[in-house]
């Protein structure tokens, strides 16, 4: 099927979050939206989708004008959608979350619960999803709950697919996974919009490649094209992507994990006597295959671990055993890996959530009173600093676009005096302008004297920012390495070989 957009806008107020934007996805191709947080990539799609009326435009199927005035509408033309923060019911099964709002019945309004699990294997089967219809979405992997959704879109017939920032939470062996996936679609005659900011990714998967910037298409490239061509177009300068840091000067070492083990509610062991230390002066980041100890691990350092023994210290100060609210006092700044859950509370502005573990400290407080002018000040700061791109600091949260919003808790975190800086993922979702602003910050933190230690999942980061590198696997530290480490190297020890025994 073959979609064209024509002239489509959409304003929210005075702000155009979409300025007559031209597209055409021809049937069986993949067409990637590349463009920076906030770019007006995934209202387009909410549009397309039916979630937003266009104030203007045209949406076409194979030629035919279409007028979506709803989800229901656009599903039953052939559209589906993956939505970035995913659209599933977590305590129901597979099989129930793909009967939500279509639910096939077997006569007298009961239920067929047997028709949905049999829709599951088959196109699991078909995929290779690997997909039990019994599983509740709960336990499951990101990467699977993605697959689940896009299960759900296949079972609706879509013959146009669009994947809204789909590896944004993806470990790279599960992004992997996808672009078998998304090739498999489009030799079957699936037209795919996918929409990200990862060059490789675009670069690897697309047929064609249109970028946008501040809600125009400002033009498209081939697949062939470089990173720093697609970067420079998608950004409008040129952007530099690689980390551009001086020789580390460690000072002491001012933050210890001694023997720590952190158990889970169960009983069984997360973490198993991991001991580190990490200068004053450094950056240490924790490398490894998502789900090997690295999220318990910073949790811990906050205080949000209960069952625990062992140590960590900051500056000789037990921080073990506190509570988060006296961890965050004492100086961490803490981004944690889910934004949405544990960074942001979506239904307050902006200005609410860069000020939220402060609001009762000068100069946002004062004697018992918001001081609400000094609020403002402070979140049209962040907004500036850290460029996040929204109508307003009254905006809600849970409005933003996901780089927009990781950008609101690194405003946070990074808009104060910190002893120490902890960050799991702190890229997960930005685009290349934005990463390479992210990286002078954490750089800057470092050249300020403070341990920093980053999780990351990303290769290429791990290399580039990392003054040392530790690999965990099963819960337990591989060693630690330089930078210079060889890729080969860094994944025997993710794949569970120490360092001293390569």
């Amino acid at each position: 099927m073959k979609l064209e957009l024509r002239g489509i806008t959409k304003r929210f107020g005075t702000f155009t979050a979409n300025d007559k934007i031209d597209l055409t996805v021809e049937s069986g191709e993949i067409h990637s939206l590349l463009g920076e947080n906030g770019a007006g990539k995934s209202t387009l799609m909410n549009v397309l989708y039916g979630l937003y009326e266009p104030d203007e435009g045209q949406i076409l199927l194979d030629g035919v004008e279409q007028k979506f005035s709803g989800p229901g509408d656009a599903i039953d033309a052939g559209i589906g959608m993956v939505h970035q923060h995913f659209m599933l019911i977590p305590v129901f099964t597979v099989a129930e979350n793909l009967m939500l709002g279509r639910e096939p019945t077997r006569g007298f309004g009961i239920l067929d619960l047997n028709a949905a699990r049999e829709r599951v294997r088959e196109i699991s089967d078909r995929f290779g999803f690997h997909i039990d219809p019994d599983d509740k979405i709960e336990d499951l992997s990101v990467g699977a709950q993605q697959r689940v959704e896009i299960i759900k879109a296949l079972s609706q017939e879509a013959s146009i697919l669009v994947l809204d920032e789909p590896t944004a939470v993806l470990t790279p062996q599960e992004t992997d996974e996808l672009m078998s996936i998304m090739d498999q679609l489009r030799k079957q005659g699936t037209s795919i919009v996918f929409i990200s900011h990862k060059l490789r990714e675009v670069r690897q998967v697309s047929d064609k490649i249109s970028v946008i910037r501040r809600g125009k298409v400002v033009g498209e490239a081939d697949p062939s094209a470089s990173n720093e061509e697609l970067a420079s177009l998608m950004v409008g300068r040129d952007v530099g992507l690689s980390v551009n840091k001086a020789p580390a000067k460690p000072g002491n070492a001012d933050f210890r994990v001694q023997d720590l083990t952190v158990f889970s509610k169960t009983g069984s062991v997360l973490i198993d006597k991991l001991s580190f230390d990490i200068h004053g002066g450094e950056i240490l980041v924790v490398a490894g295959v998502q789900g090997n100890g690295q999220t318990e691990l910073a949790e811990a350092i906050l205080g949000l671990s209960a069952t625990t023994s062992g140590s960590i210290t900051l500056l000789g100060k037990e921080m073990l055993g506190q509570s988060v609210r006296k961890n965050l006092d004492w100086g961490l700044g803490f981004v944690p890996e889910d934004r949405t859950e544990d960074g942001l509370v979506g239904e307050f502005t902006i200005s609410e959530n860069v000020v939220l573990d402060r609001i009762d400290q000068q100069p946002f407080s004062k004697f018992g009173s918001l001081s609400l002018s000094s609020i403002r000040e402070f979140a049209d700061e962040a907004v500036e600093d850290f460029d996040i791109r929204t109508p307003s600091i009254e905006t809600h949260a849970g409005r933003l676009s996901g780089g927009n919003q990781q950008k609101v808790v690194l405003a946070r975190e990074l808009g104060r005096e910190l002893k120490m800086f902890v960050a799991s993922q702190p890229t997960r979702g930005l685009d290349v302008g934005s990463i390479e602003f992210v990286h002078k910050q954490i750089v800057a933190a470092r050249d300020s004297g403070i341990p920093v230690l980053i999780v990351s999942t990303e290769l290429d980061e791990v290399t580039q920012l990392a003054d040392r590198i530790m690999v965990m696997y099963g819960g337990r530290s591989m060693g630690i390495v330089p930078p210079t480490t060889t890729r080969e190297e860094l994944g025997k020890m993710m794949a569970g070989v120490p360092y001293d025994q390569q």
